[in-house]
């Protein structure tokens, strides 16, 4: 007899159904085939074992099962129980009605319970689309199906369960989520704060320019002066998250079982950090069977690179195309995925190998040649997208021991969120871009118009500091973002000036 089941695989961020076909027969035998890897191989093992734990069992008959489409390879253990429920209804173990109706996957444990999968969110999205109605899949992943409305959603803990339902008709407790009122709830503020940190004025500004405009930023200080503490609270300013861009940040992290069990949308934008030992793979996505990296799970968030020129060059270089595409495309000889990628990155590092720069009273001192050579691992066309460079120097004694609170991330985050409005009502003629870090050379030259006196200031900073066309354009994006969080209409010669500032790493005694 045969019968038809519903799975899912998942590629990039998107999901393709797949239809498991089992035809139990007269002989002997048990044939999986259509590309299956050796996780999906083992599974008649788990099933066998599941099923012998619950007073089932798998027919000694000739069992011939098809995963289709054929030459799309399949990997993972998420579909023990697409097979399991398949074999049970092929060999009139369980009567299963309208098997055409549902998605059914989750990886088995020996004694039936129920692992979680990878890729939920994207696979109730697609089964969705195609006009599936129900989805069965382990309890740990329900909320986050449930996100996606208009199909039914069962979490099951265990296949005793999912088989009663189908034979017996026992009832599948349905989980249900308000997608708007799950998201509001969570949008609980981060446990850091800016009002911790003391001093450091100058940076917080840069901090708030940064989050408003969403440019990218790099810290230099010595060890100690608080760079990892700040970008660690940068998240804590940036505006909330719309619904939209939950959706897309949980999809991604989705797909590579990072969403935490029981919980439905991401309300938090990610902050990633990852060691400076890591690879350039881990950091843009890959693999024999491509996952998304760190600046993909970094997507609407922020990605903190530590200790910069401690990356291996080869790392930091395979940033450049993704940091201009905002998106990250990954091919084989057999397919293509795309991640998105639009994330603000956030660098720190030392000025020097020993931690000090140009400080006569530094424990440590290096000489201006192993200065050169250390800051010279970080490429000028990486420096280039980085739109704001600055200082960070450590913090006196007297305001280290003094009680007052500085302004709250709350405070910062009303301004940031202000700017950001501007810039949303800017361009809502656009689909791609949504704030100034974002903007292409035509609409720089539309929306940073600048007078005689800011032209001449400009053209007088790039003589002198032999700035790039691109860090040209990168000023004239920062500066946008100073008069939006002005209000003011128009750039003027006093947000060229701040924006100018903010370009340490090309000044005379940095980078030559």
């Amino acid at each position: 007899m045969l019968k038809k089941v519903y799975g899912s695989a998942v590629f990039g961020v998107e999901a393709t159904t797949i239809t498991v076909e089992v035809n139990v027969d007269s002989g002997i035998g048990y044939h999986l085939v259509g590309l299956p890897d050796n996780a999906i191989k083992e599974s008649n093992y788990r099933i066998a074992a599941a099923l012998q734990n619950n007073g089932y069992k798998i027919p000694g008959k000739k069992i011939t099962i098809n995963m289709a489409p054929a030459d799309l390879r399949k990997e993972g253990s998420a579909y023990d129980l697409t097979l399991a429920v398949g074999i049970l209804a092929a060999s009139k173990q369980i009567g299963a009605e309208h098997l055409e109706d549902y998605v059914i996957m989750g990886e088995l444990s020996l004694d039936g319970s129920l692992q979680p999968i990878k890729g939920a969110l994207p696979i109730a999205i697609k089964a969705r689309e195609e006009g599936f109605k129900y989805f069965i899949l382990p309890n740990q992943n329900a909320k986050e199906a449930a996100i996606v409305d208009n199909i039914t959603v069962y979490g099951v803990d265990n296949i005793k369960q999912v088989i009663n339902y189908f034979d017996k008709g026992d009832p599948l407790e349905q989980t249900v989520i308000d997608t708007r009122e799950e998201f509001y709830k969570n949008l609980e503020f981060p446990e850091y704060d800016f009002a911790d940190v003391k001093g450091q004025e100058g940076i917080k500004r840069c901090m708030e320019i940064a989050a408003a405009g969403g440019h990218n930023i790099i810290l230099i200080g010595p060890p100690g002066a608080g760079k990892t503490m700040l970008a660690k609270r940068l998240p804590s300013i940036l505006p909330p998250m719309t619904l939209h861009e939950a959706l897309e940040t949980t999809k991604i992290h989705s797909v590579v079982g990072r969403v935490k069990a029981h919980t439905g949308l991401m309300a938090q934008r990610p902050f990633r950090s990852p060691h400076h030992t890591i690879s350039d793979v881990a950091l843009v996505g890959g693999g024999a069977f491509p996952q998304p990296g760190e600046i993909s799970l970094s997507h609407n968030g922020v990605l903190f690179l530590d200790e910069l020129p401690e990356f291996k060059r080869g790392v930091l270089e395979v940033l450049r195309q993704p940091l201009e595409d905002r998106e990250v495309t990954i091919s084989r000889a057999k397919f293509t995925v795309t991640y998105p990628s639009s994330f603000m990155l956030v660098a720190s590092m030392n000025p020097s190998p020993g931690g000090y720069f140009n400080d006569p009273n530094a424990p440590v001192t290096s000489s201006p040649a192993e200065m050169q050579r250390y800051l010279s691992k970080i490429s000028g066309p990486l420096l280039d997208r980085i739109d704001i460079h600055i200082e960070v120097t450590p913090v006196p004694f007297e305001k280290l021991s003094d009680d007052r609170k500085g302004e709250t991330s709350v405070d910062i985050r009303k301004r940031v969120t202000a700017a950001r409005e501007i810039q949303s009502q800017r361009f809502e003629d656009s689909d791609t871009v949504h704030y100034n870090a974002q903007m292409n050379t035509k609409q720089i030259r539309k929306h940073c118009v600048l007078d005689e006196n800011s032209k001449q200031l400009l053209k007088t900073a790039m003589e002198r500091l032999n700035l790039s066309a691109r860090a040209y354009d990168r000023i004239l994006k920062v500066a946008r973002t100073i008069a939006d969080l002005e209000g003011a209409a128009t750039v003027n010669g006093a947000h060229i000036s701040e924006a100018i500032q903010y370009r340490s790493l090309d000044r005379d005694g940095w980078l030559g």
